[in-house]
């Protein structure tokens, strides 16, 4: 199971730099600090925004007003020095000098294998800088316009490297002022990301890429209509997928996927995609929603990446406070799929730093939470072995509450576990049936493996009518069944 831990590396290298007092880079980092970022339970970092950042488009945030107030808010005391430009305003598929150049990422890859992790970085298909070689060298990977363009819409397109080329976007927002929008129909283009992707397969273990359902063909042409002209017979990812997989056949595949369109994205040959539907279902539904979700097939749920925060989410511990960032860390953490970790949501951080910033606030940690994260991830690790099974709760008449606990069971070669949540914010009673019929004539021990309390439980009872489970409001148990 692929558990990653997103860092963002211009902050944390920045910060490592003042603990250390002196520069830090990728090819220096203390391996203290790596042991840090190496959690138990983790297997796979990612290192966010490592490319070259476009002095083009820092110029053009510095000069939008929405986005320095974004910056403020995040970060009061702020300073120009402060904003770096976005990381995903790519220049240039090369690691940025100042974080240690590819050297540099050579040696943290070296570093992180060593701890028996893989190493996963960032990229983007929908767009580049304004100043990315490719407007000058392959003008036609990208959308073009012309001048009625321009004079018409400002916002839409910009004059770059002697051509007019449209301005980054999605179908349902307002274009990004700081890119330039690639042609998903383009044979060009297609043949550049083969190329690209290749080129960080020999630097990684795995991509992330951003926003990977506008390359679609149906999305695509949604977006750009007569601009794109008529879509390719074959659709984007599995054009390029298997070149990719032909040079780096073990490459771990993210993507960034909403819009109900992870499946079909799978189906296009992504490993992962992120499940925002569950993110979604735990900040803002019930049990039964919650439920319904998780009764999807298993072939769809692994390949899902679960998460509570990243990057561009809010702060969990700003969005789920106390123990309902518990119960929903609990759940995504058991689930069959990956699992995404978002660097300071185990200390509480609840500021997002905008990517475009180097600095993040000072914020205290919260050493109660970073001890239950400390308990989680490496029982989330035992638990998750085998085949899994989303459990029945049963009530009573006069007693419904059990419509707020999920259950889900893991039988592995050589360990079973039971975990139950209360996803509501009021106690909640049920019992379980268990799905182990050898447990039948014997007594049985069940030990929560986040709090090592133990319940001693006849074997009988736990297959029919069940084990009983009285529950505060978003409380769990994680428990090992041997």
């Amino acid at each position: 199971m692929t558990v990653i831990h997103e860092i963002n590396t211009l902050v944390w290298l920045r910060e490592l730099s003042i603990r250390y007092d002196r520069p830090v880079t990728l090819g220096d980092v203390p391996e203290e600090a790596w042991d840090e970022v190496a959690v138990p339970g983790v297997d796979t970092v990612w290192l966010m925004g490592v490319w070259e950042r476009s002095p083009a488009g820092l110029a053009i945030a510095l000069r939008d007003e929405s986005l320095l107030t974004s910056f403020v808010q995040s970060l009061p005391d702020l300073t120009e020095a402060d904003i770096a430009g976005s990381p995903y305003c790519v220049r240039n598929y090369v690691v940025d000098s100042s974080l240690g150049g590819p050297e540099g990422l050579a040696e943290a890859r070296a570093r992180l294998a060593a701890r028996g992790l893989r190493l996963i970085l960032d990229y983007v298909p929908n767009h580049v800088a304004p100043d990315h070689p490719w407007l000058a060298e392959r003008p036609h990977c990208l959308i073009r316009g012309g001048a009625e363009d321009l004079a018409r819409s400002p916002e839409a397109y910009l004059e770059a490297a002697g051509q007019i080329y449209a301005r980054g976007r999605d179908p349902y927002f307002a274009p990004w002022p700081d890119v330039v929008q690639l042609d998903a129909f383009s044979d060009d283009l297609r043949a550049a990301t083969v190329d690209t992707l290749v080129s960080i397969g020999d630097q990684a273990d795995g991509v992330r890429c951003d926003m990977a359902m506008l390359l679609m063909n149906d999305v695509f042409a949604k977006t750009w209509g007569e601009k794109a002209g008529p879509p390719p017979a074959e659709d984007f990812w599995p054009y390029v997928v298997p070149r990719v997989r032909a040079r780096h056949p073990d490459l771990l595949l993210v993507a960034e996927a909403y819009w109900d369109l992870e499946w079909a994205l799978q189906q296009q040959g992504f490993d992962h995609c992120y499940d925002k539907r569950l993110y979604d279902r735990l900040l803002h539904e019930d049990a039964d929603a919650v439920r319904g979700h998780l009764q999807a097939g298993l072939d769809y749920q692994r390949g899902l990446v679960r998460f509570l925060e990243n990057h561009d989410e809010p702060r969990a511990a700003a969005t789920l406070p106390g123990d309902r960032e518990r119960a929903a860390a609990i759940t995504v953490a058991t689930l069959p799929g990956a699992t995404l970790w978002h660097e300071g949501q185990f200390e509480g951080r609840r500021v997002r730093p905008p990517v475009f910033l180097s600095r993040r606030p000072d914020e205290p940690v919260d050493e109660q939470l970073r001890a239950f994260y400390s308990r989680l991830l490496p029982a989330a690790a035992a638990v998750r072995d085998g085949e899994w099974r989303l459990l029945p709760v049963t009530g009573w008449p006069d007693n419904d509450t059990h419509r707020n606990l999920l259950a889900w069971s893991w039988t592995g070669p050589g360990a079973r576990h039971l975990v139950v949540v209360n996803h509501s914010d009021a106690p909640a009673q049920g019992q379980v049936p268990l799905p182990w019929p050898d447990l039948a004539g014997t007594p049985h021990r069940l030990t929560d493996l986040l709090t090592d309390l133990t319940y001693d439980r006849d074997g009988d009872a736990l297959l029919a009518p069940g084990l009983f489970v009285d529950l505060p409001a978003w409380h769990s148990h994680v428990l090992s069944a041997p």
